[in-house]
């Protein structure tokens, strides 16, 4: 039997809550702070409102809201975003342990209580998915992996639930840029299956493993179709085919805690001149595709979170590719395997 998926000791400076309740309140007034600022991802920006108002009136402490919505615990508030506050609230992620915080952080992490894992096990079953299974959930829903992974046994299953590596609080948990607990398994399962709501975190699994990737939505209650592997691959493929003859490159770097590789660029600058090529590193802490408007360069290679060149590469004004399709572009990887590129 894996064991159930628990959480591990973060940094001394965070403080990790489930949901927006009395914990919250406790955790934060635990700390004292003399002020505080509020970071929401994209899907609660509607709402940090309310929440800082009913803060600044349970806790009695100016509470500023963040702008900029978080992508991860990789981009909380920085020290010049919010010069004044000595806490952040970060909303719907988890801690990342080896990044450390620039002030106390409390992270809320909004699990989702409960879940149908019977009714989930039976639809899993009646999707046909192979019995020897990875279980890999968002951090919303961990807490159903371990009722899950009973259910699915009770019914033949042999589900697995993997570690992973020093980025991830909780074992079984999908980060968008680290899917080490499924790549550690892949020997030994035939498939995988992912617990929670939309395709973000489906489409980074199957590109990280080689197995087929199904997913199962707790609030729908619902499996959808497997991720289609190939199709995303040979994207990228011809993709990096498209681009191998491109002199000009831009290697773009995040200066954000979580997401910095500059040591990366470098290395991938050396590699870019050895191969003939220029290469300038271009510095921002995050990212906007306006800001690379008019630049003399062909191509970029992005070294900040991964998914920006897998997803929002359509907003920018050049190709963008991930450090490994950058190796591949200069030939000095194949094409396959193909390599997800994975944060530690």
């Amino acid at each position: 039997m894996p064991a159930s998926p628990s959480p591990e000791l973060p940094p001394t400076r965070d403080t990790v809550v489930p949901t927006l309740g009395p914990e919250l309140v406790r955790a934060v007034g635990a700390a004292r702070p003399r002020r505080i600022v509020l970071q929401v991802p994209a899907g609660l920006v509607r709402n940090a409102g309310e929440l800082a108002a009913r803060l600044r009136k349970e806790l009695g402490v100016p509470v500023d809201l963040a702008s900029r919505p978080c992508f991860g615990a990789c981009d909380p508030p920085t020290s010049d975003e919010a010069p004044r506050a000595d806490l952040a609230i970060v909303l719907g992620h988890a801690p990342i342990p080896n990044v450390p915080s620039v002030r106390t952080t409390v992270f809320v992490e909004m699990r989702e209580a409960g879940g149908d894992a019977p009714g989930l096990a039976e639809k899993v079953r009646g999707a046909g998915i192979p019995r020897r299974l990875g279980l890999v959930a968002s951090v919303q829903h961990l807490d159903l992996l371990g009722p899950l992974d009973a259910a699915l046994r009770e019914r033949g299953y042999s589900p697995r639930i993997g570690r992973g590596d020093r980025r991830l609080a909780y074992a079984g948990q999908a980060l968008g840029c680290n899917y080490t607990g499924a790549e550690e398994l892949e020997r030994d399962v035939d498939a995988f299956l992912f617990v929670g709501t939309g395709r973000f975190h489906p489409v980074g699994l199957a590109l990280a493993v080689e197995q087929p990737v199904w997913s199962v939505d707790p609030l729908r209650g619902e499996v959808d179709a497997p991720v289609d592997r190939a199709a995303l691959i040979r994207k990228r493929q011809l993709l990096v085919a498209s681009v191998r003859d491109v002199r000009r490159w831009g290697i773009l770097v995040s200066t954000f805690a979580g997401q910095n590789r500059r040591p990366t660029a470098l290395a991938l600058q050396a590699k870019a001149r050895a191969h003939g090529r220029e290469a300038e590193v271009l510095l921002a802490q995050r990212l906007d595709p306006t800001d690379l408007l008019g630049r003399d360069v062909d191509a970029f290679v992005c070294t900040a979170c991964p998914r920006i060149a897998l997803d929002d590469s359509a907003n920018y004004p050049r190709p963008v590719l991930t450090p490994p399709e950058f190796l591949m572009a200069l030939g000095e990887l194949p094409l396959e395997p193909y390599r997800f590129d994975t944060y530690h």
